[in-house]
């Protein structure tokens, strides 16, 4: 944990998440000797101390994807955003 700030990869098709690392791009490489592939993990922030649905925050390096069509740190595409709230709020409770 980084203060109040949780770092994480999600695994989209999967529907699994590794969290708890200094750099994404650390668990990234984890995920994908494990199975992942590379177009379905996806780097968030986790601010648990924020009201729960504040608490997902779309920014990592691993997320600039120009041959996917995201061009920056966050996650241009919004269905892929709210399937990731999904995936987390199923895998982490209150």
């Amino acid at each position: 944990m980084h203060g109040r700030l949780v770092k994480a990869v999600v695994d989209v098709e999967r529907q699994i998440m590794a969290v708890d690392v200094s750099m994404h791009v650390d668990v990234e490489d984890e995920l994908l000797q494990n199975n992942s592939q590379q177009e379905n993990l996806w780097g968030i922030n986790i601010h648990p101390g924020k009201p729960k649905q504040e608490w997902i925050e779309f920014n990592s390096m691993i997320n600039i994807r120009t041959a996917q069509g995201n061009r920056t740190r966050g996650i241009e595409n919004l269905d892929l955003q709210k399937k990731i709230i999904t995936i987390v709020n199923k895998l982490i409770s209150e």
